[in-house]
């Protein structure tokens, strides 16, 4: 079952299950928020699919129009952008393990590459990484984004602030989460994602990674529930002026991925911080591919497009530049 959120015709939050063909929506009643469905299941003791089927009325809307009206919201919210928690791990997929030993490569003595941090690290997750018997393995890199106000809706821009040098796209899936009034973090299921990074400033030195990451997101526009296919297939692409300027395969999911989906979740709700009740959290597992290490380069009006078949309709988001307004600080 696949959940999106969106704004009715009436100006109205809704949340509605699509169809497999992604031609309908079917409403749930009475639900404006997938916040709220998730919370009535966890107290009720419902799975949520069961839940939300059992809600699902005669009411629909039709896909397409949801979409190129821009009604489109992303998939999971929190009322209050600041108990919403985005976060990710790096160095989980070989692509992005090459693309930031790329950036990062040092040379030893006698002229021979080293090997760099980040490979050290990936190939740490590689050993380590999915522990036998469900024990805890080592580690993954961590990173945080921000809160909920960085998050653009599919179909919508994603800013690039004016001191940024790049904004470039990075293809993950992404896991959705709400932390229950007991404080057990619950997974309400899957999406894709772009996790939406300035590459040159990383590129730079990999100490600027966490200012690298303190940039927009975008997820959706479905939310996959239950478990994540193993080995998940699809394409990216940007497109400029109506044409595809780039465009490449990915593969993610545990079957592409050095760590453990249940790893790296116990090495992020293991910090009691995160498992504050009523908090979502959006975690991304990691770059599958960007079209940053191919040589692109994008620019503003560009459409980032990421599709993958078990998540129904493409996430697609234009490029904007927007101004980063003043830091100046002054006494009060």
């Amino acid at each position: 079952m696949r959940l999106v959120q969106f704004i009715s015709r009436q100006g109205q939050r809704a949340v509605a299950i699509a169809d497999d063909a992604g031609v309908q929506l079917r409403l749930l009643d009475g639900v404006g928020r997938v916040y709220d469905l998730a919370q009535k299941a966890a107290e009720s003791g419902e799975g949520l699919a069961a839940l939300a089927e059992s809600l699902a009325g005669d009411a629909r809307e039709d896909y397409e129009a949801v979409v190129a009206e821009r009604r489109l919201l992303s998939p999971v919210d929190h009322p209050d952008d600041a108990h919403c928690l985005i976060t990710g791990t790096g160095l989980t997929h070989l692509g992005s393990a090459d693309a930031r030993d790329s950036m990062h490569k040092k040379v030893a003595a006698g002229g021979e590459a080293a090997l760099s941090d980040s490979m050290k690290m990936f190939k740490w997750g590689i050993d380590g990484g999915k522990p036998s018997g469900g024990g805890i393995g080592v580690p993954p890199e961590w990173f945080f984004k921000g809160d909920g106000g960085i998050v653009a809706a599919p179909e919508q821009p994603l800013a690039m602030v004016d001191f940024a040098e790049d904004g470039g796209d990075e293809v993950e899936l992404v896991g959705l989460y709400l932390i229950d009034p007991k404080g057990q973090p619950r997974r309400l299921g899957f999406a894709l994602g772009n996790e939406f990074s300035d590459h040159v400033i990383e590129q730079q030195n990999y100490l600027y990674l966490a200012h690298s990451k303190l940039r927009p997101c975008s997820f959706g526009p479905e939310l996959l529930l239950g478990a994540a296919p193993d080995d998940i297939r699809g394409t990216a692409r940007v497109r400029r002026g109506g044409e595809v300027i780039w465009e490449k395969p990915f593969g993610t999911g545990e079957a592409n991925m050095s760590h453990s989906i249940a790893n790296l979740e116990h090495h992020h709700f293991k910090y009691p911080q995160h498992r504050r009740p009523g908090d979502v959290h959006v975690h991304y597992f990691g770059a599958a591919t960007l079209s940053f290490s191919d040589g692109i380069r994008a620019e503003a009006g560009d459409i980032f497009e990421i599709e993958s078949p078990p998540f129904g309709r493409p996430l697609r988001n234009p490029l904007a530049l927007t101004d980063s307004g003043s830091a100046a600080v002054v006494p009060l």
